[in-house]
């Protein structure tokens, strides 16, 4: 049931730390994948079906890449749409160049290329969209602009979901907390605990995996959540389940001083 034999799925920030496992994994399911970056260095080595460019800032790129998968490869079964990026930890760093630029990468570019893949799939008959979102669209985690996007992210996904669900469309997002990416080795460089400390944060007292993320949104690309639309499905390794810190040292500290 987690077979995509004969699907095409396009994938876009494939060569990316959860873009690569994603691209493995659909692969691996039997999908003839394209596979979207920023560049031609980024998945040079990716041996896919087709390959696209653009910039989620630049339309002009995202309509003519989108143009190009339609003409060149047909209507896509299956959108993964990954490709993300953040700067702007906490309100003092976030000026408002960064603030447009997280908004228009996270929420506005996303919306300029899928609306055209999707358009294309309701007159195809249907199709299925998987957004990569995050648990910054459930609450705060810091990254302010990011946040928001992500929480636009969702607001439009379940727009997909019920508007254009009789039209065959099915959408759904994937929501990570932190995945264990090579993005965290710079700062790991400087705090070798880092990845402990934030670990505690976390019910199962670790990060998520990228792999696990590519997990989730084959199953949400698949047809054994053919039933499935609108949803959100955490990939947090419980952080968004209740506070373990809170639980630990106050009310079990409190109970034990008692």
């Amino acid at each position: 049931m987690f077979q995509l034999d004969g699907k095409t799925v396009v994938i876009t920030g494939a060569g990316g730390g959860i873009g690569r496992p994603l691209v493995k994994t659909f692969l691996d399911a039997g999908a003839r994948v394209v596979a979207c970056d920023r560049s031609p260095e980024l998945i040079a080595d990716l041996d896919v079906a087709h390959k696209a460019y653009f910039e989620l800032t630049d339309r002009a790129s995202i309509a003519a890449a989108a143009a190009d998968i339609l003409d060149t490869v047909g209507v896509p079964d299956v959108l993964v749409s990954n490709a993300g990026f953040t700067r702007g930890e906490y309100f003092e760093k976030v000026t408002d160049a960064l603030w447009y630029q997280d908004i228009e990468v996270n929420l506005n570019g996303v919306r300029h290329f899928a609306d055209p893949i999707i358009t294309a799939m309701i007159a195809n008959g249907g199709g299925t969209q998987v957004f990569i979102a995050s648990v910054n669209g459930f609450a705060h985690f810091g990254h302010p602009a990011y946040s928001v996007a992500k929480a636009g992210l969702l607001a439009y996904m379940k727009a997909i979901a019920t508007e254009h669900g009789r039209r065959g469309i099915r959408a759904n997002a994937v929501c990570p907390g932190s995945v264990r990416t090579d993005a965290w080795n710079y700062r790991i460089a400087g705090e070798p605990d880092l990845i402990d400390r934030a670990s505690r944060y976390y019910a199962l007292q670790r990060l998520v995996t990228p792999q696990e993320v590519a997990n989730a949104a084959l199953f949400l690309a698949s047809p054994l959540s053919s039933g499935i639309t609108g949803a959100e499905l955490p990939v947090d390794a419980g952080l968004t389940a209740g506070n373990v810190r809170f639980v630990d040292d106050i009310v079990r500290a409190a109970v034990l001083k008692d």
